[in-house]
């Protein structure tokens, strides 16, 4: 009987079966086909029931009433064609959404300058929320949405070609080139009170695909000094035996590689180390999971399969006594452990395991099977974050205390469920990367940066 994996519902996409030739079906268990499919399953119902029926828009999290993130808009577009190719929609229902998507979007103008994003909207009207920023690096991630659905959605047909058509507008409507506060690099936002900020983006970080993006923009391309720019600050260093590029959060390991296949291609940084992004991900991740082995700070069940350190929430912020030892936590923070940069207060996110299975498949399983086991696992797959440390509701802000597995989250948020859905299918099939290497502005992008080998040949 045919794996579930290579069910798609309808017959098969030439996308899917040109995936499929990158990494055969044989690659996942049957086993851990059915538990993947699962938790993809659930993921996938995060984006289709809870977008907005008159906006789309995605909320930043569920079930606590909230915004929408403009990151998530974009993870969800990629999850739609991700569902049609599992059977989980029609291929036209999740065209149809997806259309609809765009659309609002570039109708939206109280949304949008320059052809970038505020980070948050409000879920029913679309507008700016409250006084948040203008963000570059949000945009990119939707932008990347986009240009999934403009390169998956390949057929001729009405709803396809409108679909191709949206996401080359919104791409091309962007302005990389107003966005240089400090050319050659980008800035991270803009405010309309203030102008753009004073920081800009410079690795290593999740901001990759943001100047990939804007490299190969057909409108207002940066110049190929924005690379360097961005990759001279760059931080090697060895981290529980696992020499690589540093960077704390395992988000930043994961973002860029959602949609980009960064095996066997390097720029001039990775050249000079002998390995590419993709290799260094996995050392981070590896190194990440030896920290929590090791548990130099003693938190509860840290372990061969609990661990993962990324941006979460968290309990609250204070610090509390725990078996005569002063304990401080946070409630949403970059938590993450590196070579001189440890921020971990016990809280684990799901997230970062799950997001790692391309890098470390049989590791993160493992730890994606355990925390299934958790009161973490539910309706729409894994909640944002738990700490089995904290047992106690003192001065708690966010959450709840479960008697048995301590402090849980009652969240799922949109940019740990994208990460999930996307990597979990890169693992399976390969198909968001077999998707991304037909479309034209990520390959020129990529070259205009330096990469060179591998399937870019």
């Amino acid at each position: 009987m045919a794996s579930n994996r290579c069910r798609t519902g309808s017959s098969p996409s030439y996308i899917f079966l040109l995936a499929l030739l990158f990494v055969s079906c044989a690659t996942v268990p049957q086993r851990d086909d059915a538990f993947l499919d699962d938790v993809q399953r659930r993921t996938f119902a995060y984006f289709w029931d809870l977008a907005d029926p008159k906006t789309l828009l995605i909320p930043d999290r569920a079930p606590t009433p909230s915004f929408s993130s403009i990151a998530a808009v974009g993870f969800g577009l990629t999850a739609y064609g991700i569902g049609a190719e599992r059977g989980y929609v029609t291929r036209a229902e999740a065209a149809a959404r997806a259309l609809a998507t765009l659309k609002s979007l570039l109708a939206n103008t109280e949304a949008t300058h320059k052809g970038f994003y505020y980070h948050f909207l409000d879920m029913k009207s679309g507008k700016r929320f409250e006084k948040v920023e203008l963000s570059t690096i949000d945009s990119a991630l939707l932008f990347a949405g986009a240009l999934f659905c403009q390169s998956y959605f390949d057929r001729d047909e009405a709803t396809e070609k409108a679909i191709r058509d949206a996401a080359e507008e919104l791409y091309a409507r962007a302005d990389w080139q107003w966005a240089q506060a400090r050319p050659p690099a980008v800035s991270m936002g803009w405010y309309p009170e203030k102008g753009l900020h004073d920081w800009d983006w410079r690795g290593y970080n999740e901001a990759m695909i943001l100047y990939i993006l804007a490299l190969g923009s057909p409108t207002h391309p940066v110049e190929p000094s924005a690379w360097t720019e961005y990759t001279k600050t760059y931080k090697w260093g060895t981290f529980y035996g696992q020499p690589h590029l540093l960077f704390g959060p395992l988000f930043g390991h994961q973002y860029s590689h959602v949609w980009i296949d960064f095996r066997g291609i390097q720029d001039d940084a990775m050249r000079a180390h002998g390995i590419d992004y993709f290799e260094n991900s996995r050392r981070g991740t590896i190194a990440q999971r030896a920290y929590a082995i090791a548990n130099p700070s003693k938190w509860r069940d840290y372990g061969d399969d609990i661990w993962g350190l990324t941006a979460c929430d968290g309990p609250m912020d204070d610090t509390i006594v725990i078996d005569g030892t002063p304990r401080t936590f946070h409630s949403y923070h970059a938590r993450g452990a590196t070579e001189g940069d440890i921020r971990d207060d016990g809280t684990i996110a799901p997230t970062a395991a799950a997001s790692s299975i391309p890098f470390t498949p049989a590791l993160s399983i493992a730890a994606m099977r355990a925390m299934s086991t958790r009161r973490v696992y539910s309706t729409y797959g894994f909640l944002d974050a738990f700490n089995p440390t904290l047992r106690t509701s003192e001065k708690l802000k966010h959450g709840r205390i479960d008697p048995q597995e301590g402090w849980i989250d009652v969240d799922y948020l949109g940019i740990d469920q994208g990460p999930i859905i996307a990597m979990v299918e890169n693992y399976r099939s390969g198909l968001v990367w077999a998707v991304m290497r037909k479309n034209a502005h990520v390959v020129r992008g990529l070259k205009r940066a330096g990469f060179t080998g591998g399937w870019l040949q």
